[in-house]
């Protein structure tokens, strides 16, 4: 018993001298029981435009009724199809509802009305949810007009998915599983960098070398760069090659994006590694960051389904912007013009990072 009381004592004192580890391994599980209790699978809010060329009592009346769902939320009213087409490719639209300019005179003529409904595809959660919601309006619609006339008037939708036609899961989870990939491999690498030669004694001999502090951090990081772009390579030739995915945008501004990407990560591993005491600890910490981005960025989850707070949180991770960007340039095309939210957001938290990377290596080495 004297030997209990006395190793027990002992590890009790190591916990609480060793305040960073405790507070990761409290605070992990209460983050992730918080982000699995927010989080949710139905699909809401999905952006969508509205493509009205008939501009009758009929149409507005169809509009509400899609508003009411809660499944759509219509950003935008339109006459061109081609515009609402681009707003898909960009990533601002889900869902476009085109309404044909005879939608009025089939109505009241009791002949047979469609409706065209074009779904980006390269979210298949939000694809089949919208989908459902749709063809559920419809059936209301006509169930409707069947009991009050005793007949049934054919309203029908004619949905067109965009971009993943087959509805190929692979399709959409891979382009964003290379983003979270890269994401652990990079921060966990970097992580370690700093606080490992801390342990290894090696520090104090880093630091009284005539080394400035921006050359240690590039220094430090290039390798990893250099690494993390030829796994992305690699990862590219498996997707393309093994499962299949199409790469329709250019590989050149997806790898332009890829190094902005990487270089916010390995400084924010880096700020981990200079502030851990010890290379466990830069790990847990690393994984409480790691962990989040995957579920607030909305490569499991719709991000539309999130709350406004935890979408503002989601934001604030590299990740967000680099799965938007990946389905984007591998699904739909899309170029630099059409995701420049996104680009700018990757741009704006690789510069902040950058410069919180390099003041915490400064601090270390001064």
């Amino acid at each position: 018993m004297r030997s209990f009381l006395a190793v027990f004592r002992k590890e009790v004192l190591h916990i609480r001298r060793n305040r960073g580890v405790l507070i990761v391994t409290v605070m992990m599980p209460m983050v992730q029981m918080l982000l699995f209790g927010f989080l949710d699978q139905t699909v809401h809010d999905v952006n969508t435009v509205i493509v009205d060329q008939d501009r009758s009592v009929q149409s507005r009346e169809l509009i509400d009724k899609l508003r009411a769902t809660k499944t759509f939320a219509i950003t935008e009213l339109t006459g061109s199809s081609q515009n609402a087409r681009d707003e898909i490719i960009r990533g601002h639209a889900g869902v476009a509802v085109v309404i044909p300019p005879d939608y009025h005179d089939d109505r009241a003529r009791n002949r047979p009305a469609k409706i065209l409904v074009l779904i980006d595809g390269s979210d298949s959660t939000v694809s089949a949810g919208a989908l459902a919601a749709i063809n559920g309006v419809v059936a209301d619609e006509n169930l409707t007009i069947a009991n009050a006339s005793q007949r049934t008037v054919p309203l029908s939708a004619q949905p067109i998915i965009l971009f993943n036609p087959e509805g190929r899961t692979a399709n959409y989870i891979i382009p964003g599983l290379v983003a979270i990939l890269m994401q652990m491999i990079a921060v966990f690498l970097a992580a370690g960098s700093i606080v490992r030669e801390r342990e290894r004694g090696t520090m104090e001999q880093l630091m009284v070398t005539p080394v400035n502090p921006l050359g240690l951090m590039l220094g430090t990081l290039a390798p990893y760069l250099f690494l993390g772009l030829a796994e992305t390579a690699l990862i590219l030739l498996l997707m393309r090659f093994a499962f299949f995915v199409p790469i329709q945008g250019s590989l050149l501004f997806l790898f332009l994006i890829m190094i902005v990407y990487l270089a916010a990560l390995l400084a924010f591993g880096l700020f981990i590694s200079t502030s851990a005491k010890t290379e466990m600890e830069a790990m847990q910490s690393a994984q409480m960051i790691v962990l989040p981005s995957i579920f607030l960025s909305g490569y499991i989850f719709p991000f539309e389904g999130l709350p406004v707070v935890l979408r503002g949180i989601g934001a604030l991770f590299p990740a967000t912007h680099m799965i938007n960007v990946m389905r984007g340039v591998v699904l739909r095309d899309a170029g630099l013009r059409d995701l420049m939210p996104d680009v700018l957001g990757l741009v704006g938290l690789s510069a902040l990072l950058v410069f919180l990377g390099a003041r915490s290596v400064r601090k270390v080495t001064a």
